[in-house]
Parts: C-alpha cells; structure tokens; sequence
C-alpha cells in the first residue's frame, strides 16, 4: 500500500523539488545578472542589464512568494525566466567580458 501512494504523489514530489531547487537558482541568476557589466548585454545582443535584472529578480520573487508552491502553476514562469537567462543570456555575457576561446 506505501508503494502505491508514493507513486500516486510522485508528480507532487517531483513538482516540489524542482520548485525548491529553483529558488537557489534563481537567486544565482538575479546577483549573476546585477554584477556583470552593462555593455555586455548588448554587446551580446541581449536585452539590456536592467532588464534582465528585472526578468530575473521577478522570476526570483515570484519563485520565492508562491505560498501555495509547486501545486500553483505561477511559478513555472518564474523558473522559465531564471532558465532563459543561465541557458541564454549568461553564456553570451561571460563569453563578451572574457574574450574568445582560442
């Protein structure tokens, strides 16, 4: 009977680590975001410092504040805006401040 119910909640518990992992995430990427230097953002074509700033710190917050946590669905944009930006946005920007890889 133990077997059967953790597999009937297993969606939940997946939902709830993935949320609770993104907070960390999240944060790496908002103080990531307000440290970089703002020329490298467009240098490399992205949107500018403040708004990414403001993408990531509002993914952040809204990862941060959702009461009801994994089980309300408001919180995925949060995790999709942090991940745009390590996946996207973040390679571009290091790759502009240190140079081309020889």
């Amino acid at each position: 009977m133990g077997v059967v119910s953790v597999l009937y909640n297993l969606d939940g518990y997946v939902l709830l680590v993935l949320w609770l992992l993104g907070i960390p995430v999240g944060l790496y990427a908002f103080v990531h975001a307000l440290m970089q230097r703002s020329d490298a953002f467009t240098a490399a074509d992205k949107l500018t410092k403040p708004v990414w700033c403001a993408i990531t710190g509002v993914g952040l917050a809204i990862l941060a504040i959702s009461t009801s946590g994994p089980y309300s669905f408001l919180w995925l944009v949060g995790i999709i805006a942090v991940l745009i930006y390590i996946v996207d946005v973040r390679p571009r920007v290091v790759e502009i401040q240190q140079g081309p890889r020889w």
